[in-house]
């Protein structure tokens, strides 16, 4: 019985196919993108994509390296997503960034009403002034089982425990 499609059973998915996507995100990280290119005005997804030698933008699995990785995500639109990291206004699109203000500076302020406090925002902004510092690599996984069992492989392989999380609401 497949989930979404998915063609591999989980023996294989295990031992074949994480695997083998993993290299292709080490080989990947050996030549990443700068963050910083997601965050200039006037320049959007389309545009990325064109300077990048992409048709269009792709579901797959980003990785956020400082001098190591720091942070695994997916997307079905990964150019986009990396967009929302750097430019995203509120705590949805900019996730990464709220957390990471919200470590420096904890609080008992819901997460509207933290993005509303001044104090909060100008943190909230360094931290995605700090994520447009970053490289990113990225690989294209179109089976959504894959995607989401892979972000949690890459995650564990990589070491991102910090800024990584599988909680659910």
């Amino acid at each position: 019985m497949t989930i979404d499609g998915c063609q591999h059973d989980f023996a294989t998915l295990a031992t074949k196919v994480l695997p083998a996507r993993m290299k292709k995100l080490e080989a990947a990280m050996t030549k990443p993108l700068s963050m910083g290119d997601f965050s200039k005005r006037g320049v959007g997804v389309r545009s990325l994509l064109a300077k990048h030698g992409l048709g269009e933008d792709f579901s797959g699995c980003y990785v956020l390296i400082d001098a190591q990785p720091i942070y695994v995500g997916i997307s079905r639109r990964v150019f986009a997503r990396l967009r929302q990291h750097v430019t995203g206004r509120s705590h949805f699109d900019a996730s990464l960034a709220y957390r990471m203000a919200e470590e420096e500076a904890p609080h008992k302020l819901t997460r509207d009403e933290a993005m509303s406090d001044p104090t909060f925002m100008k943190l909230f902004e360094s931290k995605r002034e700090f994520l447009r510092t970053l490289a990113v690599a990225s690989i294209a996984i179109g089976c959504p089982v894959e995607l989401c069992l892979f972000e949690v492989y890459a995650a564990l392989a990589l070491d991102t425990s910090k800024w990584n999380t599988f909680r659910t609401h």
